[in-house]
C-alpha cells in the first residue's frame, strides 16, 4: 500500500532501492505515529473536519495500536511503504472510510517530523535518566575515596598530587556540562512541527496551538518552510548532544582501561566484568570499557554523518533525509547501553588505597615542597631550583601529609555544588510536562 499511488505500478527494483531499511527504521517511530495522529485527528474534530462520534471509535482504535507497539507487536508488512501507511491500513481494515479521514491536513513530511520530534525526546529523557545514574555512581565514589590520594599526569608523565575524589569528581562534572548541551537539544526538539504539511501548510483552518498542547510541545516551529528545514537539522544537533556525551565517557572508559593495568594498578576491576584469554590463563581483559571506549568513539562520528547527508540541500524536502533515520534512530540504544555499563561497572570498582607506597611517585610532591619553602620566604624561582636540584641528586624527601583547600582541590572537592548543578541542570526540563501531556492523550481513548 503506498498512499500516493494512482493507476501505475512502481518497477520493483526501483521500489527496493528507494524503500531501502524505512520499514525497519520505522519500527523505532510506531507508537510516536500513532500518538502523533491521535492529537491530529482531536484537532480535526475541533474543527469540523471528523464527526463528534467518529473522534471516539477513531481514538480507541488508535490506542490499540499504540498498545500494540508498545508491546513489541507492531509490523510493516511487506508491501506497505512506511509505518504512516501501515497505521492508516490498520484503521482501515477495522473502520472502512473512517480511517481515511486521518491525513486530512498533513503530509507525511510534518507526519515523520512529529514522529521523530516524539520519538527524540523520549530518547533524550531516557538517556539523561542514565547520565544521572552514572554521574550519581561518580560522585558517590569520589566522596568514598576522597581521602586516596593519586598520581596526576601531565604528558602521561607523573605531575602533581591527585586523588580518586577528584578523579571521579572530574568526570560527575564533566557530565553536569554533556546535560547542559543535552537541554538545548531537547529544547529545540520540542516544538511541534505538525501542521506544516508539506512545508507549505495546509488550506484546512488547522488549530496547531491545539496539537502543540495536546502533546505536551513546549511551542511549536512557527514557520512552514523552517520546520521542513528542521529536519536534518534537529538530529544534528541531538548528534552534537549525544557526541559530547560519549566523549566523555570514552575518555572515563581509557583511563579505566590505563588504570587497572598491571603497570599502574591503581583500580580493579570487578572479575565478572572482565574477560579472558584463550593461551594466557592469568589474563582479565577490560573489554567492557574497550568496547565503551570504541562505540563512543563511534557516536562522536554521528554529527559529521548527519552534517554530510543533509549538507547543501535546498529548502524543501528530499529524498536524501531518509537516510538519517539510519545513522541516527539506533544511536540512542548504543549510547545508553554503555551508560548503562559504565555505570554498573563503576559501582562495583576497587580501589587501590596504596598506591603512594611506591617511591617512584615521590617526585610528584616536589610542587608541594616548593610552596612550602615559598611560604617561608624563599623566592619560588629559587625554591623551584634548590628542590630540583635534590630530586637530582637523589635527596628529596617527600612530605606526603599534604592540605589543599581551595574550591574543587583535593581537600575542598565541592561535590555538593557539583551535585547541585546536576539537579538544576535536571530540574531545567521540565520533563513532567511531557508525560502529563502524553498520559493525557492517551486517556482520551478510554
Amino acid at each position: 500500500m503506498k498512499l500516493w499511488e494512482k493507476n501505475f505500478e512502481i518497477n520493483k527494483e526501483i521500489e527496493r532501492f528507494t524503500v531501502g531499511r524505512d520499514r525497519e527504521m520505522d519500527l523505532y517511530l510506531a507508537k510516536y505515529d500513532v500518538l502523533g495522529s491521535m492529537a491530529h485527528i482531536t484537532m480535526l474534530e475541533s474543527i469540523g473536519l471528523i464527526g463528534k462520534d467518529e473522534l471516539p471509535v477513531l481514538l480507541r482504535e488508535l490506542k490499540s495500536i499504540y498498545e500494540l507497539a508498545e508491546r513489541g507487536e507492531f509490523q510493516i508488512e511487506d508491501d506497505v511503504e512506511d509505518v504512516h501507511s501501515q497505521v492508516e491500513m490498520l484503521l482501515t481494515r477495522r473502520l472502512g472510510d473512517m480511517g481515511k479521514k486521518i491525513h486530512s491536513g498533513r503530509s507525511r513530511n510534518d507526519q515523520v517530523l512529529v514522529d521523530l520530534k516524539l520519538f527524540t525526546r523520549r530518547q533524550l529523557m531516557d538517556v539523561a535518566a542514565e547520565v544521572k545514574n552514572l554521574f550519581d555512581e561518580l560522585l558517590q565514589k569520589s566522596e568514598q575515596y576522597k581521602g586516596v590520594l593519586m598520581p596526576g599526569y601531565t604528558h602521561l608523565q607523573v605531575a602533581m598530587p591527585s586523588s580518586f575524589g577528584l578523579w571521579f569528581g572530574a568526570y560527575a562534572e564533566s557530565l553536569c556540562d554533556d546535560m547542559l548541551f543535552l537541554q538545548a537539544a531537547y529544547r529545540m526538539t520540542n516544538r511541534n512541527p505538525l501542521g506544516s504539511a508539506a512545508g507549505y501548510g495546509s488550506s484546512f483552518p488547522l488549530n496547531r496551538q491545539m496539537t502543540t498542547d495536546l502533546l505536551g510541545f513546549d511551542t511549536m516551529d512557527y514557520n512552514v518552510v523552517y520546520a521542513q528545514m528542521g529536519r536534518g537539522k534537529m538530529e544534528r544537533n541531538v548528534a552534537f548532544a549525544l557526541a559530547s556525551i560519549a566523549g566523555t565517557l570514552a575518555k572515563l572508559a581509557f583511563d579505566a582501561c590505563l588504570f587497572n593495568s598491571q603497570n599502574f594498578a591503581f583500580v580493579k576491576l570487578p572479575k565478572e566484568c572482565t574477560t579472558g584469554s584463550s593461551i594466557m590463563p592469568h589474563k582479565k581483559n577490560p573489554d567492557v570499557f574497550e568496547l565503551i571506549r570504541a562505540k563512543c568513539n563511534k557516536l562522536q562520528a554521528l554529527p559529521q554523518q548527519v552534517t554530510l547527508i543533509m549538507n547543501n540541500l535546498p529548502v524543501g524536502y528530499f529524498r536524501d533525509l531518509q537516510i538519517i533515520k539510519e545513522v541516527f534512530l539506533p544511536a540512542f540504544d548504543e549510547l545508553k547501553d554503555c551508560l548503562q555499563m559504565a555505570a554498573y561497572i563503576i559501582n562495583k570498582i576497587e580501589v587501590n588505597d596504596h598506591i603512594l607506597d611506591n617511591p617512584m611517585y615521590d617526585p610528584m610532591f616536589s610542587v608541594e615542597e616548593v610552596n612550602r619553602l615559598a611560604a617561608e620566604g624563599m623566592p619560588f624561582r629559587d625554591a623551584y631550583k634548590k628542590v630540583g636540584l635534590d630530586i637530582e641528586a637523589g635527596q628529596f624527601k617527600p612530605n606526603k601529609d599534604i592540605h589543599h583547600t581551595h574550591e574543587g582541590s583535593i581537600g575542598n572537592l565541592c561535590n555538593d555544588r557539583i551535585g547541585a548543578l546536576m539537579k538544576q541542570v535536571m530540574d531545567g526540563f521540565h520533563f513532567e510536562r511531557v508525560n502529563e501531556a502524553e498520559q493525557k492523550l492517551l486517556e482520551q481513548a478510554l
